[in-house]
């Protein structure tokens, strides 16, 4: 599945930079996070819980950043395992200054294996777009915690 979109923020691409790329401050975007640990500057784990139907899915993810150019181009990887699931996720992005504003071009592609995958694009396509949603709202709240 791929999905893709824009972003505006009130702040100037240099303080959306770095809450994109502080891995702690990242983690904090995530939904349904339960715990997260930082290896060094370019990879991290997270144990998250999705929410998926009656409960959850727990997953214990694996983050890479392969791409960095600041403060307007990042690349992030992530493999997730869980019972029943695998997920995988490659994601960039691109910032465009305009003043003190902010524009973020972001794609995503999301591969889904095992049970879960099984459900089909129909039904994940749904979920996955609120979880998209839930981050970028979560980001737009990081970013504006650190503005001040």
């Amino acid at each position: 599945m791929r999905v893709e979109g824009t972003r505006a923020f009130d702040a100037p691409a240099e303080r959306v930079w770095s809450v994109l790329n502080d891995p702690a401050q990242l983690a904090q975007t995530l939904p349904g996070i339960e715990s997260f640990e930082v290896v060094d500057e370019n990879h991290w784990t997270a144990a998250v819980k999705i929410p998926l139907g009656l409960g959850g899915l727990k997953l214990r993810f694996k983050f890479e950043k392969t791409e960095a150019r600041a403060p307007e181009h990042a690349r992030l990887r992530a493999s997730g395992q869980g019972i029943g699931a695998m997920i995988s996720l490659d994601t960039r992005f691109d910032l465009s200054p305009d003043g003190e504003r902010t524009s973020m071009r972001w794609e995503a592609d999301v591969r889904v294996a095992g049970q879960v995958g099984a459900m089909g694009q129909r039904v994940l396509q749904p979920i996955v777009n609120q979880q998209v949603e839930n981050v970028l709202s979560s980001l737009e709240r990081q970013v504006a915690a650190a503005t001040g």
